[in-house]
């Protein structure tokens, strides 16, 4: 989700003061938001075992979530545009909370998919959005680091959720652990609480009452208008570099939080044991802690920079080539090395995700254009998952999940990186055709100047052999 226009309020950010209590606040919302789907996968055997559903059912729990966080989005947005981001992160934190304290009553596996996809989703959606909104009103100068302190809750969320969730389960069950669960996620209230806004200056200019209620029911219209156009803008789909970005975008979706929700299930396959087998989500979110700046600090190289899009596509088919190696991985030993190099190629993607569409897109472009790819993400968010927990149910194997999601994301990464290249290739054709027609219309713009001012001699040329003419036979008689 973009952040707000830096001078929206029209005085500069105070880049500091309470903004930091800002940023903390900010952590903690997009904290929940990003690892709370991931966390969840702990209780889902139990969940299973208990609601007698199968591997694709219990994985529509983290897709519906998932989508419904993403789809929130625009909403969320529009929201935060009208009422500010304290009251929609509160709101999104008490939704969060009842989502999951409802959620632990539930009998069926479709009550689920309502309280924690549904109400769960929806909430996280206001949490995050809200929070990336407001730091753009309080840092400027400093706002890549506020922004990096406050994604930085992703991983150290799920490096401390995914043990404490089967602490939980060890000693209170699924239901018990969700009633707990939500409780904690009601702490996004306290972090909405610190999201204090930023105040307006006082102005001069004399008040002016009259009409004034149509004035504002008029400008709160086109304001709605103004944002449905803003973030649904289909004109995108004639872009050639957006469609490619996109389908890249959308094949590595489909495959990148399948093997996230089934990895301690796997492991557990193996022989791990549960605690251990919790803790591979922790040393991926760690490593990916890590991996994030990282890979920000060596794409704004100067040698990188420019070969961005590559630098993203290597970085899928890394991703992909880690989880066709999985079924490979057989010990605890072996599985730990695979969530490392899990977590160093899903912290490459998502440093470099949004950053590529800006580069494509350009600043001015980049905030519909982000828009629009939330609302198609939710699509393979909301398939991905179930599809590949229907291949265990079908072959009663793991390894056909991550070679599903690895051969889909390597797949979309050599896309990319052939698409771009063709890409780069026509746009460096079609420059050399745009700078030929202009030399084609310079040219014929001089010869046609050249022509007029031939024509505007030539009168003056007639005009002097006439006078010349009317000259001659008077110095005849006069001879």
């Amino acid at each position: 989700m973009p952040p707000a226009p830096a001078d929206v309020l029209g005085s500069k950010p105070l880049d500091g003061g309470w903004g930091w209590m800002v940023v903390i606040g900010a952590h903690i919302s997009i904290g929940f938001a990003y690892s709370t789907p991931k966390a969840l996968s702990i209780f889902f055997k139990d969940i299973q075992e208990d609601l007698q559903a199968g591997y694709s059912e219990i994985a529509w729990i983290s897709s519906i979530m998932l989508a419904a966080m993403y789809a929130g989005g625009p909403v969320s947005s529009m929201l935060v545009n009208r009422f500010g981001s304290r009251p929609i992160v509160i709101i999104g934190g008490l939704m969060c909370g009842v989502s999951m304290v409802t959620a632990s009553f539930g009998s069926s596996i479709a009550y689920l998919y309502f309280c924690i996809g549904v109400i769960g989703g929806c909430g996280l959606a206001f949490n995050l959005n809200a929070s990336l909104t407001i730091i753009s009103k309080y840092f400027l100068a400093r706002r890549p680091l506020a922004n990096g302190l406050a994604m930085a809750g992703s991983p150290v969320f799920l490096c401390f959720l995914a043990p404490l969730n089967q602490y939980l389960l060890g000693t209170y069950g699924w239901r018990g652990s969700l009633l707990i669960l939500g409780g904690l996620m009601l702490n996004c209230c306290v972090a909405g609480a610190l999201m204090r806004p930023v105040c307006k200056p006082l102005s001069c200019a004399p008040q002016q009452n009259v009409d004034r209620p149509n004035k504002c029911k008029t400008k709160i219209k086109g304001s709605c208008v103004k944002n449905t156009k803003k973030f649904v803008d289909l004109s995108f789909f004639r872009d050639r570099g957006f469609v490619i970005y996109l389908i890249g975008n959308v094949m590595f979706i489909f495959g990148a939080y399948a093997p996230i929700v089934f990895l301690s299930t796997y492991a557990v396959s193996q022989g791990v044991e549960k605690y251990s087998a919790a803790y591979l989500l922790s040393i991926m979110g760690f490593v990916d802690m890590f991996v994030r700046p990282g890979t920000g600090l060596v794409a704004n190289s100067k040698w990188i920079r420019p070969r961005i899009q590559y630098f993203f596509s290597f970085a899928m088919v890394f991703n992909g080539t880690c989880h066709l190696l999985c079924p490979l991985m057989k010990s605890y030993t072996l599985l730990v090395v695979y969530a490392v190099f899990f977590g160093v190629g899903f912290g490459m993607v998502f440093a470099l995700i949004f950053e590529c569409l800006m580069d494509l897109m350009g600043n001015q472009r980049f905030p519909s254009a982000v828009g629009l790819v939330t609302i198609m993400e939710c699509f393979p968010m909301l398939l991905g998952p179930p599809a590949a927990g229907l291949l265990v149910d079908i072959f009663g194997d793991y390894k056909y999940l991550f070679l599903m999601c690895g051969s889909v994301i390597t797949a979309g990464g050599l896309f990319l990186f052939v698409m771009n290249i063709y890409n780069y290739h026509m746009l460096e054709k079609e420059k050399r055709a745009k700078d030929r027609e202009r030399n084609q219309t310079n040219i014929e713009n001089q010869e046609q100047m050249s022509i007029s001012a031939a024509e505007m001699e030539q009168p003056e040329a007639e005009e002097t052999e006439m006078s010349a003419a009317q000259q001659d036979p008077e110095s005849a008689e006069t001879k």
